[in-house]
């Protein structure tokens, strides 16, 4: 990870976006393990089903965790001072998913050089299934 500077960033500015394999049952599995939320839907496929769903699907905060992942390759985590998305559709089974960042002001809160970035996870069609926004602190 190169030094990002304040001074060194523009707004318009894009960060390296993270490309995913697709959405596994194991990778399902595995977040439910890491993360605690061993909610059936996520695991399940009867559960799923009874529930409506044709499959199970992914927990939305393991897509927040990869647009997370975006940022603190960007800029160290001990930078990050808020962070949040929006829940904006399910990611299924398959679906590949690419999360992306873009500079879009650079501000100065109390004293401190910040830029505020929104942050995207987008299926590979297109459909957007996090959106949201960080600030970051930069020297």
């Amino acid at each position: 990870m190169s030094k990002i500077t304040f001074d060194g960033v523009k707004v318009g500015d894009e960060i390296p976006a993270l490309e995913l394999p697709p959405i596994s049952r194991t990778t399902l599995a595995l977040f439910a393990g890491a993360s605690g939320d061993h909610n059936p839907i996520h695991i399940d496929l009867d559960f799923a089903r009874s529930a409506g769903m044709k499959d199970v699907f992914a927990q939305g905060m393991l897509s927040m965790a990869y647009l997370s992942r975006v940022l603190t390759q960007w800029a160290p985590q001990r930078q990050l001072l808020s962070y949040g998305v929006r829940f904006a559709a399910i990611t299924q089974l398959g679906d590949r998913i690419r999360c992306s960042g873009k500079v879009v002001e650079k501000i100065d809160r109390a004293g401190q050089q910040c830029v505020r970035i929104e942050v995207t996870a987008v299926k590979a069609g297109g459909e957007v299934t996090l959106a949201g926004e960080a600030l970051v602190a930069l020297p």
